[in-house]
């Protein structure tokens, strides 16, 4: 049975029937890989080392020597590996990849191939798959920008626009952070920066030319991500709506989100930020929160919050004009996403 190359746009189309099997090393999959992909290693961290360093300083000849004995011990349990995954699946389809469709994933195809399993291999490997993600950080997104103080309940008004049918893009949810200094105390780890790309990549494919895509306002930086620059380029030429959120009912909202969180992890979150917070800001915010009065702690830090929005706000230049302002005396996500969406209707 031959063995079939497809290109990106192949993968693209397929992959939701047919298992992908990314075949370099567990480092480089954790590390990053195409979302749907099953790690299916040729070789381990430590073998891919040996290989790679042979190459560079014997010859291609003794590193494929070196590969082969490598793979041939194992050419039984990874047809039975591959079996058993594609026997959950109830399909002989299979997809394979490596760096850049080279020697791994040939080798691994072959092997597959042979046994009968019916076998695609990616033109380009997982390197063409990044070139295709960078490629549409740089098309230009309708996008309207969701905008507001901390507190008002933006990401929860973006989530009820996916749900009512809206195009809606969640860089906090795929980078797994809020945003801010205390945006990583729910000790969930962030992926890798080329991880996230990934993931914002897929984002960016599901949507159609003709939606309008709702996203969050954020700066360049979310926790130790970055927002890729041309993407970034285009958020900022985007029409802002912002949700005017009455500071008493976001402070409200911020206790109750961050009320239960460690004493001590609300205190390291402020320290990060002391520099700019102040000295008297910071000891007093504090020793609020060692008292457990989380109210008065958060009343300091939102206010800080707040300044430092408008600081950011001002520094865009905007005319007032060019600020939908969408006023609100809730934070409920429900009656707030169809404000907005009334309000957009009737003004455009």
């Amino acid at each position: 049975m031959a063995i079939n190359k497809i290109t990106i746009q192949d993968l693209l189309e397929l992959r939701d029937q047919v298992m992908v099997f990314d075949v370099r090393s567990p480092g480089e999959y954790e590390h990053a890989h195409i979302p749907t992909a099953v790690s299916f290693p040729l070789f381990t961290n430590e073998e891919r080392k040996v290989v790679g360093t042979t190459y560079k300083r014997e010859s291609r000849e003794q590193a494929i020597k070196i590969g082969l004995d490598y793979f041939g011990v194992k050419m039984r349990s990874m047809v039975e590996e591959a079996e058993q995954l594609l026997k959950e699946k109830g399909d002989k389809r299979v997809i394979v990849h490596c760096w850049r469709g080279g020697m791994r994933s040939a080798a691994v195809a072959w092997l597959l191939d042979l046994y009968g399993f019916e076998v695609y291999l990616l033109v380009g490997g997982y390197k063409a798959y990044r070139r295709w993600a960078n490629q549409l950080f740089k098309k230009s997104y309708p996008f309207n920008v969701l905008s507001g103080y901390t507190g008002g309940g933006k990401t929860r008004v973006l989530r009820e626009l996916n749900k009512q049918g809206s195009a809606a893009l969640d860089l906090e949810g795929l980078a797994k952070h809020r945003g801010s200094s205390f945006g990583g105390i729910r000790g969930v780890p962030q992926p890798t920066q080329e991880m996230f790309e990934n993931n914002l990549a897929e984002e960016l494919h599901r949507f159609t030319d003709e939606e309008t895509i709702w996203v969050e306002d954020e700066s360049r930086r979310i926790g130790d991500l970055n927002i890729p620059p041309p993407l970034w380029a285009t958020l900022r030429e985007a029409p802002l709506y912002l949700l005017d959120v009455p500071f008493e009912e976001r402070l409200t909202h911020i206790v109750e989100e961050y009320g239960a969180v460690n004493k001590d992890d609300l205190i390291s979150a402020t320290i990060r930020i002391q520099k700019r917070l102040g000295g008297l800001a910071t000891k007093n915010s504090i020793a609020f929160i060692e008292e457990g009065n989380i109210t008065e702690a958060f009343r300091i830090l939102l206010q800080y919050y707040d300044k430092q929005y408008q600081k950011a706000l001002d520094k865009r230049d905007l005319s007032e004009s060019a600020i939908n302002r969408i006023e609100t005396d809730t934070v409920d996500e429900k009656v707030n996403t169809n404000l907005l969406l009334k309000w957009k209707r009737t003004k455009t």
